[in-house]
């Protein structure tokens, strides 16, 4: 059996600043799992610009950001396997994988950093009448047939869901020759970032359906066309608002999920919301030694915040090797009254440095309101915010002196206020 300090799951943007933080901390001994034949993960399909501008001060595309720390790996000499797929993970930190050279092989880790990533929500997740043609796809598999491989999924195109991916793929397809008809959002708010919403639909004219989901889809062998609806304000779908639209191609960006199959062997606490591990402050799940960061523990909007989160977790895992535990007391952090979850779910204040990023999502859409958070019962911050959406992170950053400043606290509470 190999036996290695650090063993990192992922070989993503997440997966690969971990190894950084920690080699650039002593740890000598550490190996990347990657699943495909390239570091780099989703990146490496995500050829537009817009990376980077926090972590290097520029503009970069995906295979541009995830190169600067490819570039990085191999100077600092981090041994990686590539097409190796985790089977399992147990209690112990023993791990199970298996690739086309070495066939099964079994890995006992110190510690183990989870850099899985996510996964898109498939059309089965969703349950959309109609039959099973050809032309359906989610968003990132249209994404790797474009830009990796070469091919066009279709020329009339449908899209449901205004996630992130969704929107760069509305702008993408239009720039290869496609038409986009239509993108179809059930919300009454779009899930993605504001800035692309403005470069991906209305710099090209591609219309914004919200409050609308597709409730039929036409076509035996392909896609023919699909019927959209509005829908009220619980989600049900109005009689007499349908619409039929003809297209080829239905592109879905209805989600994403972290990717926690091997969380759930090695038996670690997922959040009932955000689907991956609750961590505290320094990136450790309920079980001693295994870390997590990246969108395997909530999807991120920025690479850049991944690239933070993954920092500390690299970081602590060098110095859980080193002989730091990261027990003792934990204060709980709630996220109540329009905040959904926090990341981490629990802190340590003995375990702060200089302070705390404290990241999570609002769950509506809200104008004018506060972001505040309370020390038990009395509130600390109470921060403006002209608007706050579901589809971008928020963060609070808590210092070293408030954790002082309320020894024996027993909770944190963030939460929007209107007032």
């Amino acid at each position: 059996m190999q036996e290695f300090d650090i063993v990192v799951i992922g070989g993503g943007p997440a997966g690969m600043a971990a190894a950084v933080a920690a080699k650039e901390d002593g740890i000598d001994s550490i190996m990347i799992l990657e699943r495909e034949d390239h570091l780099g993960g989703i990146l490496n399909q995500c050829i537009h610009n817009g990376f980077g501008l926090h972590t290097f001060k520029e503009e970069l595309t995906g295979p541009e950001y995830s190169q600067r720390f490819i570039n990085k790996i191999e100077e600092l000499k981090i041994p990686y396997k590539l097409n190796t797929m985790v089977l399992d993970l147990n209690g112990d930190k023993v791990i199970t994988a298996v690739n086309p050279e070495d066939g099964i092989v079994e890995i006992k880790a110190k510690s183990v950093i989870l850099s899985m990533g996510c996964r898109e929500r498939p059309r089965g997740a969703i349950n959309i009448p109609g039959s099973r043609c050809a032309g359906i796809y989610t968003a990132g598999t249209a994404q790797k047939f474009v830009n990796i491989e070469g091919y066009m999924p279709g020329k009339e195109i449908v899209i449901l869901g205004s996630g992130d991916i969704g929107l760069i793929m509305a702008r993408r397809m239009t720039l290869e020759g496609a038409k986009v008809k239509a993108v179809v959002e059930l919300m009454p708010y779009s899930s993605g970032l504001k800035r692309n919403i403005v470069q991906c639909l209305d710099d090209f004219g591609i219309p914004l359906k919200l409050s609308h989901t597709v409730i039929d889809i036409k076509g035996k062998d392909r896609v023919e066309g699909v019927t959209i609806a509005k829908v009220d304000e619980n989600r049900r779908q109005i009689p007499g608002t349908e619409e039929y639209i003809s297209c080829d191609t239905l592109l879905l960006s209805v989600g994403l999920l972290p990717e926690n199959e091997i969380s759930r062997k090695a038996k670690i606490k997922l959040s009932n919301v955000t689907g991956g591990p609750e961590v505290d402050e320094s990136m450790q799940t309920e079980k001693e030694g295994i870390f997590a960061c990246g969108n395997v523990l909530h999807v991120h909007d920025l690479v850049d915040n991944v690239t933070l989160e993954s920092y500390n977790a690299g970081k602590n895992a060098a110095k859980y090797i080193k002989g730091m535990r990261f027990n003792g007391e934990k204060i709980e952090i709630v996220a109540t009254e329009g905040v959904r979850y926090t990341v981490p779910k629990s802190v340590n204040p003995n375990n702060v440095e200089k302070q705390l990023d404290i990241r999570f999502r609002v769950g509506d859409v809200y104008k004018d309101a506060y972001i505040s958070v309370y020390f038990d019962e009395k509130r600390e911050m109470h921060i403006k915010k002209r608007i706050l959406t579901p589809g971008e992170m928020e963060t609070v950053r808590l210092s070293k002196e408030l954790f002082e400043k309320y020894k024996g606290c027993k909770k944190i509470t963030v939460k929007v206020e209107r007032e």
